[in-house]
């Protein structure tokens, strides 16, 4: 049996590009690199495509959000601080109406007050947190299902 082509955005939000230098004992020690190459790997088990992209900038990542329609089947977001600020990023979500997973290298509520509120997460499919890189395997994997469910 083939599987039908799955191809995943994957959007990573501000300063994750400073990751495996920045606050190691929070966000660990691999690199966005480190992380994206963890999603090829686990991207080739499930036979779908992932196709990462960072930005510092929220009109970038709208702008990513809003082409990702008619490319990708899936998102996949770490939003970084813009989880819990940016109503643009939520609204681009709704707008593209694709199912979105949200990731989180740490646990965003076992942080400050002020991380414990998402603008992602109600327009979200789902919601991991707190498990370092594996974060991002653990929501591509649910994301996967997701919408190999929904297909059948």
């Amino acid at each position: 049996m083939t599987l039908p082509p799955i191809s995943i955005l994957v959007v990573h939000g501000p300063n994750l590009n400073l990751l495996g230098q920045r606050e190691p004992g929070i966000y660990g020690s691999l690199s966005l690199a480190d992380i994206n190459r963890l999603l090829e790997l686990e991207a080739t088990k499930l036979q779908v495509g992932v196709f990462p992209v960072q930005s510092n900038h929220e009109g970038v990542l709208v702008d990513k959000i809003h082409s990702a329609l008619g490319d990708y089947q899936g998102i996949l977001i770490n939003a970084g601080a813009y989880t819990h600020t940016s109503v643009a990023l939520r609204d681009a979500i709704a707008g593209v109406n694709l199912p979105t997973v949200e990731v989180h290298l740490s646990n965003i509520y076992r942080r400050e007050e002020f991380r414990h509120h998402s603008y992602i997460a109600p327009v979200a499919i789902g919601q991991i947190s707190g498990f370092g890189a594996q974060s991002y395997v653990l929501g591509l994997q649910a994301l996967v299902h997701h919408l190999r469910e929904k297909s059948v």
